[in-house]
């Protein structure tokens, strides 16, 4: 059975970007250069064949970059910030949107590509930029979670399944995932939507519930 290829695109307006990213997705197995784009217009098209996209947050367009990560998550599309710049506002706004974290044009090669491969398999791509950004943002640090909601949210985002969660806090199955739904609407409500268990560890770690690898 071949191995899976995953598909990439850059979001970009400068052609020696995507140039840049194609040399070292050589280097990534299972990844490739599909598409360049100015727009996300320009790459709607093709977004169902696309599994990440690595997005400059300042394209010449003047779209925001929260937008174009919304429209590309709902598009099924995970999204990594690939920019040269670190303007706080812009980076908050991809960070409330579900973009998995960022890297700076700037970064050595082995550190982009690390930052690619975390990315590829839907994992945090934390930055010390990402990271100051995030700190600041009080919207994305307050879901209103009570006590027993973040012993729940940090056992299920930590790995553990339901059955697991109900065995080390003393809660049935049924209210674990009672207290699951009820996280979701939680950050729902202020803007950090977490459909999937992968959001739910990324706003764990946002949140400073858990720390290291899921």
């Amino acid at each position: 059975m071949p191995a899976q290829v995953h598909r990439i695109a850059v979001l970009d307006d400068h052609e020696i970007v995507s140039a840049g990213v194609a040399s070292l997705l050589a280097g990534i197995d299972g990844a490739e250069l599909a598409i360049t784009a100015r727009t996300v217009d320009e790459l709607s098209p093709h977004i169902e064949d696309i599994d990440l996209v690595l997005l400059d947050l300042r394209l010449a367009d003047g779209s925001q970059p929260g937008d174009n990560v919304r429209w590309l998550r709902d598009n099924g599309a995970n999204v990594l910030v690939f920019s040269a710049g670190d303007d706080p506002d812009l980076i908050r706004s991809a960070a409330r949107s579900g973009a998995l974290g960022m890297v700076m044009k700037s970064a050595p090669n082995a550190a982009i590509v690390e930052a690619i491969r975390l990315a590829i398999e839907g994992s945090t791509v934390p930055s010390t930029e990402w990271a100051a950004a995030i700190d600041g943002d009080l919207q994305l640090a307050d879901a209103r979670l009570s006590v027993r909601e973040k012993e729940v949210l940090a056992h299920y985002a930590a790995g553990d399944k339901a059955f697991s969660v109900a065995m080390k806090t003393g809660l049935s199955i049924d209210t674990v995932n009672n207290y699951i739904s009820r996280i979701r609407r939680k950050y729902e409500l202020v803007g950090r939507d977490s459909p999937s268990r992968i959001d739910l560890y990324r706003r764990a770690r946002e949140d400073g519930l858990i720390g290291g690898e899921m």
